[in-house]
This record gives structure tokens, sequence and C-alpha cells, in this order.
């Protein structure tokens, strides 16, 4: 198990949100916004890295089926606790246990796969594999959206950890080997960035065409098109 899902699970991943300053708000509006202008009403979406079904139970408003997935048994256990009251009175997701990069579903199986707020870097798997998996469980045409942070929101994502340090979910911040969009703890955290390039790279490796944008001045979103679509 990750840094995640051993240290910054269930309620103390809950509280991590519940004290973000206004600027990261927006910014996790802004995400969950886009994302919901790509999907269709009728789609079914898998969501990677679920965490406590923060995104999940909004998708769930949108779409016709919401599954998320995860590998930290305190996360799904909260999602399960608070899907019947924060989505619709009826659930509305699904929530399983299950390794991003090694995703047991079928080919084709979802029109949408979504993994937002920099779960790239976060999962600390083969980002290849990851993305890989991704497009194998999309059908033909569908979408697959990753996201990571910008340049630009580098100071807002930086006053965001040293809260959360300061609440002791993550480890004091090594300001020595922090910058360049990788944040430190001296806890053993470390959280790295994907820039435009970056997945422009990965996926023209894997020879898929991807669209990278900017939202908001704060996320770079990487929107894969599954091969085969018309």
């Amino acid at each position: 198990m990750g840094y995640y899902a051993e240290n910054l699970s269930g309620e103390r991943l809950r509280e991590v949100y519940e004290i973000a300053p206004a600027r990261v708000r927006r910014y996790l509006r802004a995400e969950i916004d886009h994302v919901l202008s790509r999907l269709g009403g009728d789609d079914a979406v898998l969501e990677l890295g679920c965490g406590y079904g923060r995104v999940a139970f909004e998708l769930a408003e949108a779409a016709r089926r919401v599954v998320g997935i995860d590998t930290s048994p305190e996360n799904l256990a909260l999602a399960r606790r608070l899907a019947p009251r924060l989505a619709g009175g009826s659930g509305g997701c699904e929530f399983l246990d299950m390794d991003a990069a090694d995703l047991t579903f079928p080919d084709g199986e979802f029109d949408a796969v979504v993994c937002v707020q920099n779960g790239i870097c976060a999962f600390g798997v083969d980002q290849a594999r990851l993305v890989g998996e991704a497009v194998r469980v999309t059908r033909p045409g569908g979408r697959v959206l990753f996201s990571s942070y910008s340049d630009r929101f580098w100071p807002a994502r930086l006053a965001w950890f040293e809260l959360q340090a300061e609440r002791g979910l993550v480890g004091e911040i090594d300001h020595d080997a922090t910058g360049d969009g990788v944040i430190v703890c001296r806890d053993g955290f470390r959280a790295s960035t994907m820039t435009p390039g970056g997945f422009a790279e990965l996926c023209a490796s894997l020879g898929l065409l991807a669209n990278v944008t900017e939202v908001d001045g704060s996320s770079v979103f990487c929107e894969i098109a599954a091969p085969g679509g018309r």
C-alpha cells in the first residue's frame, strides 16, 4: 500500500479537503466542472482513485452509472457510508477495491474514465500501464481524462500542503527538497507533477492522440479519445 492508503485515507483525507483555502476550493470545483462538461447523461463512468467519493458523488448526478475504485479500505468504507446520504438518497455509485494499473473490468466497459487531482503521479504506479489500462476499459471513441497541476497553481498548492502539515495530516515540508512542481515531506511523502509536455510524450509513446489543456490556471487536463471510434 502507498502513502495515501497507509497515512492519508478515510476521515484524514476528508479533512484535507475540508481545510482547503478558497483558491484551492476553486481549483477543486473547476476540475469537477470540467469533467462534467465532458460527460453525457447516459455515460458509464469509472473514477480511478476515488478516495471517499468526493468526485464520484457529483459525477453520479450527471451520469447513468459511476464506479469508483481505490486501494484504501478506509476510503472505500467511508465512501459507502456517505453514499446513501450524499448521492440522491439511492447510493448512486459503486465502490470497489481495485488497483488502477491492473483493472479487472473487460475491454470497453465504460464510456469515460476519469483520474483527477494528479492521480497519475500520486498513485506511484507505472504511468504508461495506468494510461493503457484506462484506455483499454474505455469503449472506442470514449473519453479518458487525467489531470495534474498547472505551474501557475504552485503557490496555492504549496500553501495547501503547508496547512496539511500544520494539521499533522502530512509530515513537515522539506523546503530544501521541495520545488519545481515537487512537494517533499520529511515523513517520506513526495508528490510530483505531470507537465503538458510530459502528458504529450507519454501518450505519444503509447500511440495515443491527446488533447492537453489548462483549466482555471490550476489544472492541466489530458483528454484521450479511446482508439476505434468514429
